[in-house]
């Protein structure tokens, strides 16, 4: 039977067009599956920023914080706390 499907010329191009469509379609798969990937790499990036941009607002918040209890008082009474 295979050899058959070789050896006649319009099997050969109706395999030939059977292989170029899988072809094209494990392309289409792939690509689907690629585009997934980056998708799910830019959110983990987007939510990577915000983490970052949180722990550097609560690090400069610690900078800037009382060093001691007077100075804690002193900022209290001017109401700059």
């Amino acid at each position: 039977m295979i050899a058959w499907l070789l050896t006649h010329g319009p099997a050969r191009k109706v395999l030939g067009l059977i292989l170029a469509a899988g072809a094209i379609l494990l392309f289409l798969l792939n690509l689907r599956r690629t585009g997934e990937r980056a998708g799910r790499a830019a959110e983990r990036l987007d939510a990577r920023e915000r983490n970052n941009a949180i722990h550097r607002e609560m690090l400069d918040a610690g900078t800037r914080r009382p060093h001691d209890r007077d100075a804690l008082a002193d900022r209290l009474r001017d109401g700059r706390f």
